[in-house]
């Protein structure tokens, strides 16, 4: 064949339409069930306070004692390097990122707790403190000092209390309405899910608060928590977690992995309950994949051992904390809850760290990507998204700069954002 000849083809372009035509709609089913990464940030912890000890200066409290903690036990950049294991190179970078971040914005993602955290209460007593929390939530964001996220986790959709999370629910979100409307960053935790009618029935009622007060459908969503084995496996035998997926309607906003009710469904002792224990690597494997595209968020879950006591103790505590953190990031689990003041420290530097150390080799790929110049390591755009990912996720918590990263990969935000499939 000489250059320019024209090839001819055989099928028949009714037979590429046919083939069109039959997977209409397939082509429909993969965008509605699998529609990618929502392109918002994600934060990198949830912190969980009962709502009865939230008051207007809960998150302003909890950075205070976070830096209180750092100030006693690791006053200096070195210091807490030590403690932590970060390389020179690191320690003052992290350390100056944290310090920054806890007298800036301390909680990215604060949840109150009508569950076990609250416990079970006289019904008027719980009511009260219902509608003092969406006032006070009301209130932080009209003045402009709310976290990025913010709601509650009400009782479950079990039958001992379930009228009692669901009159919760409703008092909550009637009073931001009287107050001004559902805040951006509204989230709702719905907690030991182990059927699908579950989801479903939280679906429902949300339908109904929206269209009792004119609302978007779907406006308000919601996080489903995997804490029982039967979420994970159905009594058929067959993953859950894509069920729960689906019963939400496209209203699931995330999976939070709870460490200590599902440990102890399957039997661990307490002694033994962990974040790293094979019972819940196994249940996040299952999250994770069924997860994988759908937009729906991914968190682990926490550690109990809080940084307490003598200085020997909360090393202890933080390098266990620490270590943990960067087990999940590693493991693309990019959020978690944070039961403690003394978890702030090493949250953050455990996420700075992670997206400093890897700076410059992930925007040099992808810089060579970008103009195609190649280099020792043959990137495709999958991992081109994951690179942009990872720079992005970096930014939005704080851990780099715009101008670090453009710097090194002469994309601006925009173009990281297109890359990255946001």
């Amino acid at each position: 064949m000489t250059h320019g000849e024209t090839v001819g083809t055989t099928l028949a372009d009714a037979v590429r339409e046919s083939v069109g035509a039959s997977l209409a709609a397939t082509d429909a089913e993969l965008a509605r069930r699998y529609p990618g990464d929502p392109g918002t940030r994600q934060p990198v912890h949830t912190v969980y306070v009962p709502a009865d000890a939230f008051t207007a200066g809960t998150v302003r409290d909890w950075g205070r004692r976070a830096l209180a903690a750092l100030d006693e036990h690791a006053p200096d950049a070195e210091a807490f390097a030590r403690v932590l294991g970060l390389s020179d190179e690191l320690a003052g970078p992290v350390h100056d990122r944290v310090r920054a971040k806890l007298e800036r914005e301390p909680v990215e993602d604060l949840r109150i707790d009508f569950e076990d955290g609250y416990g079970q209460r006289p019904d008027a007593e719980e009511d009260a403190a219902a509608v003092a929390a969406a006032r006070l939530v009301a209130a932080a964001v009209a003045g402009g000092t709310a976290p990025p996220y913010i709601g509650i986790r009400m009782k479950c959709m079990e039958a001992a209390v379930r009228d009692r999370g669901i009159r919760t629910l409703d008092l909550f979100l009637s009073t931001l309405m009287a107050s001004g409307g559902l805040p951006d960053g509204l989230v709702l935790t719905l907690p030991k899910v182990t059927f699908p009618q579950q989801v479903a029935a939280t679906v429902r009622l949300c339908e109904a608060f929206e269209t009792a007060h004119g609302l978007a459908p779907g406006r308000i969503g919601f996080e489903i928590q995997i804490e029982t084995t039967q979420s994970i496996l159905g009594p058929d035998g067959t993953a859950t977690v894509p069920r729960l997926i689906e019963a939400a309607g496209g209203r699931a906003t995330g999976l939070h992995y709870g460490t200590f009710d599902y440990s102890a469904s399957c039997g661990v002792s307490a002694a033994y309950q962990s974040m790293d224990h094979p019972v819940a690597d196994y249940a996040k494997a299952v999250m994770q994949v069924a997860a994988a595209g759908t937009g729906v968020r991914l968190s682990d879950g926490s550690t109990n051992v809080l940084p307490v006591g003598p200085t020997a103790q909360v090393h202890d505590a933080w390098r266990l904390h620490h270590g943990l953190v960067r087990r999940s990031l590693a493991r693309a689990y990019y959020q978690g809850w944070d039961m403690h003041p003394g978890h702030l420290p090493t949250r953050y530097a455990a996420v700075y760290a992670f997206y400093r150390e890897g700076l410059d080799a992930a925007a040099a790929r992808l810089r060579a990507y970008v103009a195609k110049t190649g280099g020792d390591v043959m990137d495709e755009p999958a991992t081109a998204k994951a690179l942009s990912g990872y720079l992005l996720r970096g930014l939005d918590c704080g851990a780099v700069d715009l101008e670090e990263v453009t710097a090194r990969t002469a994309l601006g935000r925009a173009e990281l954002d297109a890359l990255a499939g946001r």
